[in-house]
């Protein structure tokens, strides 16, 4: 491994970032344009890392509010910001069965219908940022815990060629972006990741446009890192890339000094599995810091997820990242 001095870590301006970069690997942060006016919210954002990921802006209920107007105020927010910091950028979702808008799941519409109202949406919300941003996430969670195709409006109605066709749609809009399937629970080995694997070892037979598969790892303390790596692996296997989408590591709250060294010691194995593998140079937080994590909301009594506290204090989850990629 090449061993980088910390003095020339800091002198390119930037910890995670700098490092990352050092080593080949993207490191990125959901983030949201509500939170751009908070002062240590911004410099963290803009000095820690290199990618940007909405965190919901691009979701039809925010970003197509309506059959025949779209709102793309938000994303530019974070485009711009993006710019400034000259940050990359990825998007997620295109195509998900939740936080959609109401004209969309009450519209009663017919499969012809729908099928151009997503061919449509695909190809304006990525021919808009064609320029700016370099992968999505085209069809988010069609796998349920089950390992089974999940019920949604777009599998009952189109069916469940909608994955291929969003896929096609989007590679249209965008003839160079990176396209990735995502889902959660698939960097452990269980039947919801065998059913993806065969789903999209499928989609890649057939000659469809996907050029890898988002592990969202929302995980815990006790995650098997070495079935993190099997999985990763045995996407190698085929020629896709894994990107690490939606990192984030809970444990109970209050935390404790011995749940966040467990915390850091999985963070660092996320990152160690990525530069270990010859397919994966991606990973992104779910937000960076518990000030603003989703978890508390959704987890009962679970938090401290991120890498800083709700003072953007770096935690030894940050520490530990920042000393596996210095060396």
């Amino acid at each position: 491994m090449r061993l980088v001095a910390i003095a020339a870590i800091l002198a390119l301006g930037g910890c995670l970032r700098s490092a990352g970069t050092q080593r080949g690997l993207a490191i990125g942060s959901a983030a949201s344009a509500a939170y751009l006016g908070e002062a240590q919210y911004s410099e963290v954002l803009g000095r820690e890392f290199a990618l940007l990921t909405p965190e919901n802006e691009l979701k039809w209920d925010t970003i197509h509010p309506a059959r025949d107007r779209y709102d793309f105020g938000p994303v530019d927010a974070l485009v711009r910001y993006a710019r400034a910091h000259s940050m990359g950028l990825r998007g997620v979702p295109l195509v998900w069965h939740a936080q959609n808008p109401a004209w969309l799941t009450e519209g009663q519409f017919t499969r012809s219908e729908l099928v151009g109202i997503l061919d449509g949406h695909i190809r304006t919300v990525v021919g808009r940022y064609s320029s700016v941003i370099g992968q999505w996430d085209v069809v988010n969670e069609a796998i349920d815990d089950a390992g089974e195709p999940r019920s949604t409006l777009w599998s009952r109605i189109i069916g469940p060629d909608y994955i291929e066709l969003a896929l096609r749609s989007a590679r249209a809009a965008d003839p160079d972006v990176k396209l990735f399937y995502n889902d959660y629970g698939i960097e452990r080995s269980g039947p919801k990741a065998d059913a993806v694997f065969r789903m999209v070892s499928d989609l890649r037979q057939r000659g469809a446009p996907i050029d890898g598969v988002g592990f969202q790892a929302h995980l815990t303390a006790q995650a098997s890192l070495a079935e993190l790596q099997a999985q990763i692996d045995r996407y190698r296997a085929i020629g896709l890339d894994v990107a690490v989408t939606e990192l984030d590591v809970r444990v109970p709250v209050p935390a404790t000094i011995a749940s966040l060294q467990a915390q850091a010691d999985v963070y660092r194995g996320v990152f160690k599995a990525c530069l270990d593998a010859t397919n994966c140079d991606t990973v992104v937080v779910w937000g960076f810091t518990d000030r603003h994590s989703w978890i508390p909301a959704f987890v009962p009594g679970y938090g401290a997820a991120t890498l800083y506290t709700e003072d953007y204090e770096p935690k030894p989850a940050y520490h530990a990242v920042i000393g596996l990629l210095q060396t």
